[in-house]
């Protein structure tokens, strides 16, 4: 498993995500994320970001099954935690959803790389 750098851009892109949410869940809010719906916002942008460093610039790639499959479940969750941000059931929403972004991270870290 070798490194590049959009792998690490990725991962500071991840991290940029997971810090928040550590604060969020310790302080029940950060600064501009306030609630379940700016955290899972500000996880589908910075998730999002990380997924396009991911693929590669030139051109569109194939996703795994499970990469492809996590992606839909993430965006789902994303969908759901918005739409029940009122509810006590937002939390674990977002708590899977911050999940499946880390399983779309590692998926296309673990798939394998064409040589050069």
């Amino acid at each position: 498993m070798r490194s590049r750098v959009r792998d690490v851009v990725a991962l500071l892109l991840l991290v940029a995500v997971l810090v928040p949410y550590a604060g969020y869940l310790v302080n029940g809010e950060m600064p501009l994320i306030e609630n379940a719906q700016a955290m899972a916002s500000t996880g589908l942008l910075l998730g999002g970001l990380a997924f396009w460093v991911l693929r590669s610039p030139r051109g569109p790639q194939r996703i795994g099954k499970v990469e492809a499959g996590s992606a839909a479940l993430g965006l789902t969750l994303y969908i759901l935690t918005i739409a029940l941000a009122a509810t006590s059931a937002a939390e674990f929403l977002l708590a899977g959803f911050i999940g499946s972004l880390l399983l779309v991270f590692i998926a296309d870290l673990l798939e394998p790389k064409p040589r050069r």
